[in-house]
């Protein structure tokens, strides 16, 4: 009867971590089944995971410090601020700190041979960071919040990342055959691609207008069935990224 109680009282904490976690688990899942050639090294991908969490602590301070550099040019109550908030504070640091992690941990990686693996790794830096996001939101807001993220917000990141990730695999394959310019190109075109997604998703959701809102619901349905078909897509013409006979 004894050990009843601490079993109850961890009860709240389970259902809060599992509302928080459910979710980036089952998206890490469904991107993982799809990649069928070579599967990656668990420990690397339990790594990217970390790195994704790594990546939105950094942006926490990032933000905090842009939001207020902000303040100074833009005046917080008007709608450019939002935007600003949205773009150039928000996206543009979150995104960045996930290529910076992502780079950091997976380009040299022996284990990155295939073109769908750049998709896997962007996305498992992002549901990492997403996870550890949607922990502290459900934490602060309670379960209220956790079916409308696990709907919205945890889809969105993951969909950022798969544009990331076919550019960065893009990147990887330029590099391997000496296209230095072209990688550094590709590297800069999947940032930007995903900064403006992550903005425009943002924006959207901050101004909360009848307009903006609309919009949104255009968007969220546009880009997450478009990141899914690409999943697929780039499963499916998954292929070395090394110059094989084929390239001669």
């Amino acid at each position: 009867m004894f050990f009843v109680f601490p079993i109850l009282s961890l009860l709240p904490t389970v259902i809060y971590l599992a509302a928080a976690l459910l979710p980036a688990i089952f998206l890490l899942r469904y991107i993982y089944r799809h990649d069928t050639i070579e599967k990656e090294p668990v420990g690397l991908l339990l790594s990217l995971l970390v790195m994704g969490c790594l990546s939105a602590l950094s942006s926490m301070v990032l933000e905090g410090i842009g939001e207020r550099l902000l303040g100074i040019f833009v005046a917080p109550d008007s709608r450019l601020y939002v935007i600003a908030l949205a773009f150039v504070v928000v996206a543009a640091v979150e995104e960045g700190t996930k290529l910076f992690f992502l780079k950091l941990r997976s380009w040299n990686h022996p284990a990155f041979n295939y073109r769908f693996d750049g998709v896997v790794y962007a996305v498992f830096v992002s549901l990492g960071f997403a996870a550890l996001e949607n922990v502290q939101y459900v934490a602060a807001y309670g379960l209220s919040v956790a079916l409308p993220r696990a709907l919205l917000a945890i889809p969105g990141h993951m969909s950022f990342a798969v544009f990331m990730g076919v550019y960065y695999s893009r990147a990887k394959y330029l590099e391997v055959r000496g296209d230095r310019e072209g990688a550094s190109r590709s590297l800069r075109t999947g940032y930007l691609i995903a900064v403006f997604l992550h903005g425009f998703y943002d924006s959207c959701a901050m101004i909360g207008s009848e307009l903006s809102s609309i919009a949104f619901l255009i968007f969220v349905v546009l880009v997450f069935s478009r990141a899914f078909r690409t999943v697929k897509m780039e499963a499916a013409m998954d292929r070395p990224i090394q110059p094989t006979l084929f390239d001669l």
